[in-house]
C-alpha cells in the first residue's frame, strides 16, 4: 500500500512542479527495518520512504559538508545556485534563466533561493512545509483518496501522516533527501542525533544502501529469511540489554560478509547464532565495530558509493569505549551477562 501510494502522488506531483522553481520530487524509495524484511521489538510503527528531491531547470544543488559535525554523524549543508539556462531559451525550451533575466522578468517567477532556502542553502523545514502542502493539494488527484482518510501529523523535519479506512490504519512518514552523485548515499532531512537538528542541517544517510545490501543478501542465501530471523532473535528475545538494535543490525551486516552467503541455511541455524555473538565478543573486546558503509571494502559492488567515500578510513562506532576505559569495562561485564547470564 505505501509502494502504490508513493507511486500516485509521485505522478501528481511531477504535474504540479513542471512549470514552477520547486524541487522535483523522484520515485520514493522505502527504508528502515520495515523495508528490509525485519522488525525490532521496539519499531513504532512507522513506515518510512526516502523522496529523493532533484533541483529544478536553473538550479543546481552542491554539497557542503559541515566541518564542526562529528564523524559519526557526518553532516552536510545544500547549497542551492543558480545555472544559466539562457541556451534552452534560444532551443525553444519553455525556460526563464533567472540569472541573466530583468529582476521585473524574475519577480513573475520566483526562485528556489526565494521560497524554500534560508541564505543560499536548502532549509529543512521549509521544505517540509512545501511538501506537506503538496501532499495536500494532491491528495484528492490519487486513487486511494477514495477509499483511506489521511491525517497529517506534526513534524518539522518530515511529512508524516496516518491513513485509515475502518479499523485499520497505517503510519508513513516521508523523508526528504538529496543524492551524493549518483551514488546510493544521500543526504536527509532525518536527523541522526538531537545535535543535527538546524534546519540547513542535512545528516548523511545510508539507509538506502543498507535496504540494497539486504535485498542483495535475499537473492543469494539459501534461506532467504534465515538472517533475518537472526537478527529478530538478538533484537526482541534480548530488547533492554546494553545492545541496541542498531547494534545488532550492524554485527549481523559484518557476519553476512564474512561467512559465506551459502552457509546460512535453516540447518546451520544455531551456529550463525555463535557466530554473530563471537563476532560481538571480539568487537567489545577490542573496542572497535566498523561502521557497515563508511570505509567497508566487503560491500556488494551494486552498492554505489560517492568517489570521495571510496577509500576512506573504517569509522569505529565503539570509539566511546576506547576513550573511556569504565564505559568499556561495563560493556564487557555487559556481554559476559548476556553470553553466560
Amino acid at each position: 500500500l505505501t509502494a502504490e501510494l508513493m507511486e500516485s502522488l509521485t505522478r501528481v506531483f511531477v504535474d504540479s512542479v513542471s512549470n514552477s522553481f520547486y524541487p522535483v520530487p523522484q520515485e520514493a524509495i522505502g527504508v528502515g527495518s520495515a523495508f528490509e524484511g525485519w522488525i525490532p521489538q521496539e519499531w513504532d510503527g512507522v513506515y518510512r520512504v526516502l523522496v529523493p528531491l532533484n533541483p529544478p531547470p536553473g538550479h543546481a544543488f552542491h554539497l557542503e559538508q559541515n566541518s564542526a559535525g562529528q564523524a559519526a554523524a557526518r553532516t552536510f549543508s545544500v547549497r542551492v545556485e543558480l545555472v544559466c539556462t539562457c541556451k534552452g531559451e534560444q532551443l525553444g525550451q519553455k525556460l526563464l534563466c533567472l540569472l541573466h533575466r530583468s529582476q521585473e522578468e524574475r519577480r513573475q517567477k520566483r526562485s528556489l533561493l526565494e521560497t524554500l532556502c534560508t541564505g543560499s542553502y536548502l532549509d529543512v523545514e521549509k521544505t517540509s512545509r512545501w511538501f506537506r502542502q503538496l501532499v495536500r493539494c494532491s491528495w484528492l488527484h490519487v486513487p486511494q483518496c477514495y477509499s483511506w482518510h489521511l491525517v497529517f501529523q506534526p513534524c518539522s523535519r518530515s511529512c508524516r501522516f496516518q491513513l485509515s479506512r475502518g479499523q485499520r490504519s497505517l503510519m508513513l512518514e516521508v523523508l526528504f533527501g538529496v543524492r551524493q552523485g549518483d551514488s546510493d548515499i544521500f543526504v536527509s532531512s532525518q536527523p541522526a542525533e538531537a545535535s543535527c537538528t538546524g534546519s540547513t542541517v542535512w545528516p548523511e544517510s545510508y539507509a538506502v544502501a543498507e535496504v540494497k545490501f539486504f535485498q542483495h543478501v535475499a537473492r543469494q542465501v539459501p534461506c532467504q529469511s534465515l538472517h533475518l530471523k537472526c537478527l529478530q532473535v538478538f533484537t526482541c528475545i534480548l530488547q533492554g540489554t546494553a545492545f541496541s538494535s542498531s547494534t545488532w543490525k550492524t554485527v549481523v551486516m559484518h557476519a553476512l560478509t564474512i561467512v559465506p552467503l551459502s552457509r546460512w541455511s535453516r540447518r546451520e541455524f544455531v551456529q550463525r547464532l555463535w557466530d554473530i555473538m563471537g563476532y560481538l565478543r571480539f568487537c567489545v573486546q577490542w573496542g572497535r565495530l566498523d561502521h557497515f558503509v563508511l570505509g567497508n571494502e566487503r560491500l556488494p559492488a551494486e552498492i554505489s558509493l560517492p568517489p570521495a567515500m571510496r577509500g576512506v578510513e573504517p569509522l569505529n562506532l565503539f570509539e566511546h569505549l576506547l576513550r573511556d576505559p569504565a564505559a568499556h569495562r561495563e560493556a564487557i561485564q555487559a556481554f559476559d551477562q548476556l553470553q553466560f547470564g
